[in-house]
Order: structure tokens, then sequence, then C-alpha cells
């Protein structure tokens, strides 16, 4: 063997075919450490053919997808740095307060990344599966030419529609929960900032409800130690200031439809990255300039300005507790510095669930994540999310019958395999029972003995049942108070419906897999609510706040 073809240069000699097969056990991070060692392996692993298979094997999008993504990026590399950083937000994000509208579901936009709230609404005359689903934008991500992240909050008021530009934080590999804060900015970046001068007015008319938290480095994480009220204060003056009206090149598509036309899909990927370049040129200009004007003898240094004019306004007409070492309030909040800007975290949280059900913080502006998982393909091949309603005869596809969504997992209890049915979206006008409850429980080892009650469907198709199990549901229609639990059964048909009927009630949910990402990319698009009511709203408990949504 030559003695040039050692270490690097043996690797090097390999074909390319047999490189990328060899690299693709590599992680990212693998290949940006192994691409240090020397000129030719750098070479080789900056190539297109290398990254472009990272950001296949992620697979958020199909592969034609990133073809038409890399012409608006400097390369594949910076695609999937994007993708990677990304990649732990896509999924299905719920919150409890009020439990009728915050089901949020993040999926792959174009370059970007959608948040999209489910609306609760009835089912269209066209069924769930070719009818439309409705839904809001609540936030967007967008991936610049080389892969950094710009984030917006979307909103409307008085009308108009609004994007708020802001700062994407870390994005932890776990997380679970996302926040959406105020945090103060030492350097330009992460869109326009607001000066926290203007907020003196706000403050005149304001008393800080802040309670001391104990225990607790709150410069740490000083927003989050505010009291509540002083959290949305904050929000609503920074959202005022830093706001630009989406103009209506900006505000057709926010990802392509399906399309069988190839003609159509292709004028759909011209209209979204002229929309993309306009939201990034409108970042932009906020880094620049904070769509602010600074006073000409202001300081070089924007966290410098006027910190003492704000302690002295607020401490006129606030009446504060003692400062003490660990706690929070709203004035020790606004000495902290005059610039201020939006910020999204994505973060990892400690907290406890009931059925898969995470226990939530009322008061906190934030969404948690919830686990759905794919379904395995032997003993829990019903895992997932399902859609359907109630009705006789079963079917799931019933126009102007309310839209639940039920998130369907496994359990063992007491040695014995269980699947379990929880709700996190419900279309009527009264939440009864609330998100997140337990619809059935089914034991997947005991068959039921219940003969299915029908014959044929509502079109006259003949049924045909594949298996029954035996279970108990919570039963809301009672006489009494509180909701009862009865016992039922679980049919799984032939045509891959689930059935499950209440014995003594003879009462039906039937339901049917849903993938919300296609639903949502042939969906209706409603508009949004203000900013810092459509990422959380924390009032207005068990009410649909969407009343009488229907498919046009």
């Amino acid at each position: 063997m030559s003695s040039d073809l050692c270490g690097s240069r043996l690797f090097l000699a390999l074909p390319d075919d047999i490189l990328t097969i060899i690299t693709s056990s590599f992680s990212p991070g693998d290949l940006c450490n192994l691409g240090l060692t020397c000129p030719g392996l750098d070479s080789f692993m900056s190539s297109h053919k290398v990254w472009l298979f990272q950001c296949d094997k992620l697979g958020l999008v199909p592969y034609t997808t990133l073809i038409e993504w890399r012409k608006g990026v400097f390369s594949y590399k910076a695609l999937c740095r994007f993708l990677v950083n990304i990649q732990p937000m896509i999924g299905t994000w719920v919150h409890r307060n009020p439990e009728l509208r915050h089901v949020v579901y993040v999926m792959p936009g174009f370059l970007s990344v959608v948040g999209c709230r489910i609306i609760p609404q009835e089912i269209g005359p066209l069924g769930l599966e070719d009818g439309p689903i409705l839904w809001t934008p609540v936030f967007e991500i967008l991936c610049n030419h080389v892969g950094s992240t710009s984030f917006f909050l979307h909103g409307k008021e008085r009308g108009v529609d609004y994007v708020y530009p802001g700062l994407l934080k870390s994005v932890d590999r776990d997380c679970n929960v996302l926040l959406l804060e105020v945090e103060h900015r030492h350097q330009r970046g992460g869109g326009k900032l607001a000066d926290l001068k203007n907020f003196t007015h706000e403050a005149d008319n304001e008393v800080s409800s802040s309670q001391r938290i104990v225990g607790r480095k709150w410069t740490e994480k000083p927003f989050i130690c505010l009291e509540s009220d002083d959290r949305e204060l904050l929000l609503e003056f920074v959202t005022s200031q830093v706001r630009d009206i989406v103009p209506d090149a900006a505000n057709v598509l926010l990802f392509p439809r399906p399309r069988i036309d190839a003609v159509d899909s292709q004028q759909d990927f011209i209209v979204l990255h002229e929309r993309r370049l306009l939201l990034l040129q409108m970042y932009e200009r906020g880094n620049m300039n904070h769509d602010l004007k600074s006073d000409e003898g202001s300081p070089l240094n924007p966290t410098e300005l006027g910190s003492s004019e704000i302690s002295k306004s607020v401490d006129c007409t606030c009446n504060y507790p003692a400062s003490q070492a660990g706690d929070a309030t709203l004035h020790e909040f606004l000495q902290l510095g005059d610039w201020v800007g939006l910020s999204l975290q994505a973060e990892t949280k400690e907290f406890y669930s009931c059925k898969h059900w995470p226990y939530m913080y009322e008061s906190l502006s934030a969404f948690y994540k919830f686990p759905i998982r794919a379904p395995k393909a032997c003993d829990e091949e019903y895992a997932g999310l399902w859609g359907g309603t109630f009705g006789l005869p079963p079917s799931a596809d019933k126009p102007g019958k309310p839209l639940f969504l039920i998130y369907i997992s496994y359990e063992e209890s007491e040695g014995k395999q269980q699947m379990i049915a929880n709700k996190i979206l419900d279309g009527k006008s009264r939440l009864s029972p609330f998100n997140g409850s337990t619809m059935f429980i089914v034991n997947i080892d005991e068959p039921s003995m219940t003969i299915f009650p029908w014959n044929t469907d509502q079109q006259s198709n003949p049924i045909s049942v594949m298996q029954s199990f035996k279970g108990e549901g919570i039963c809301y229609w009672s006489r009494h108070r509180y909701p009862s639990i009865e016992p039922g059964s679980l049919f799984v048909l032939e045509n891959g419906l689930l059935v499950y009927l209440w014995e003594h009630a003879r009462e039906v949910l039937t339901l049917k897999r849903l993938y919300l990402g296609e639903l949502l990319k042939r969906g209706e698009r409603l508009p949004s609510f203000p900013p810092v009511l459509n990422f959380a709203h924390l009032t207005s408990k068990y009410r649909n706040i969407y009343p009488g949504f229907s498919h046009s």
C-alpha cells in the first residue's frame, strides 16, 4: 500500500457514494468536528451531498421540498443547522386555560416552522377527510440565508394583521414548554426593541401586584419571577412598540398547498419565496434601527438610557416592598436596562402529568408539549391522534356535529395493558368534560362480549368488526351534576374506524386517525387574536371563545 494512502487520505480515496453511506451514521456535530481535522476532510464534509443526506435523515420535510428550500439558503449545511435547531419544537402543544382553544400544532412551513392553533369547530359538509380544518397562526420562525432563526408572533388589532418580531432563544433537545417572555437586550439582534422610557407612562397608571418569590435567583430569569399581571402588562407594552403591519404580499400563504398540477405548485413556491424575503427584510430593518428614534445625546450603549429616570417615575406611583435577595418586582425588572424585546423560549421543565396530560400553571403564558407518539407495529397500533364526533349511526364524518380531537396512548396498570383516550380539543360551545380528561379506558387483553348493534353505516355500507375490547368511559349525559363512569366497549372496524359505545346511555363516539399537518395544508385560515391573547389566553375558562365557527 502506498505510504500516502493512510489516515484521512485513505478515507478520502473511497468513492463518494461509499463515503456518503459511512458518514450517514454521523450526527451533524460529528461531521463538523471531523471536518476540523484536515483540509481534505473539511472539503468533503462541506459537500452538498453529505448535508442533503443529513437534512433528509431528520425526516421533517420531503426530499423534493429540501431541494426547493435550498434555493433560499447558502448551502444544505445552513439548512441543516436550521432544521436541527427547530426539530424539537415540531408537534402538538396544549394549554388548559381556557381548555377549548389551546391546541397548537407546530409544523414545517416554507423555510420556516409555523405554530397553528386548531379552532374548536363543527365538522364541515365535506367531512374530516376532504373538508378544510379551521386554524389561525400563532407564531412563525423563519430560516435566513445562513440557517439562523427569525421569530415572529402573529396577531390582529383593530382589523389589521401584524407581526411582532422577536428572538428565538436556545431550544432544548427535549423541550416540553414554550414560553413567551420580555427580556432585556444588551446588543442589537432579535428584531425590533422597545424603549422602556416609554413604559413609565404606562407604569404611572398601574400599581404593581408583584409578590416576592423567595428562594429563586430572579436575576437569572427575571421575567418569569414577576407577578402574572405585570408580565401581561410588559408583554402588552412591548408588542405595541415592535409591531409591523403585514403587507398584502406576505399575508397569503404560510405553507404550500397540496397541489396536483406542477405549475400551480411552482406558483405557490414563488409566492412563498417572495413572502419570506419580505419578512426577513422587515426583521433586519428592526435590527438596524429598532424602529425607534433615539435622542441625539443618547449614549452609544442603549441599555444605559435613563435607568434612574425610570426608577424615579415608578417609585413615585407604586408601593413596593423593601428589596430582599432572591425576590423580584416590576420595579427591579425595570432597573435592569432600558431596551427590551420579545423572546420565545423552548425549555425542559419537570412537571406532573395524569394519563399523559401535563399539570399546567394557569397564570403562565406558556404551551406544554403533548407526547404524541407514532403507533408501533404490533402492541400499540392504535396510539396517536384521532378525530371524530358523537351520534348515530356510527360515523366520524357528521356535518354540523362538534369535532373532537382524541389522543390514544397505552399504559400498563395492575399488570394489564390499557388503551387510554384523552380529549385534547372539544368543538362544543360549552366545555364538558374539560380538556385532558379521559374519555374512555379499555383493557386490550379483555375482549368485549357486547354485540355491535349496527350492520350498516349511514351510507348503507356493511360494517365489519375486527376486534372489540371491554372498558369504561366518562358519561356526561347523566342527570347528575358531575359526570359519571359507565361501562362500555370499543369496536375496531375493518374500514379503520374506532367506535366506542356507552352501554347504558347508548351514546356512540366514532373516531378516525388524523394527520394534522396534511389537514392544515388544505385548511381554512381565520383571523388571529391580539398578540398576547393569541399566544396563551388566560381568562374565560370552560368556554369556547370561537363560538359558532363552521366551514364556509
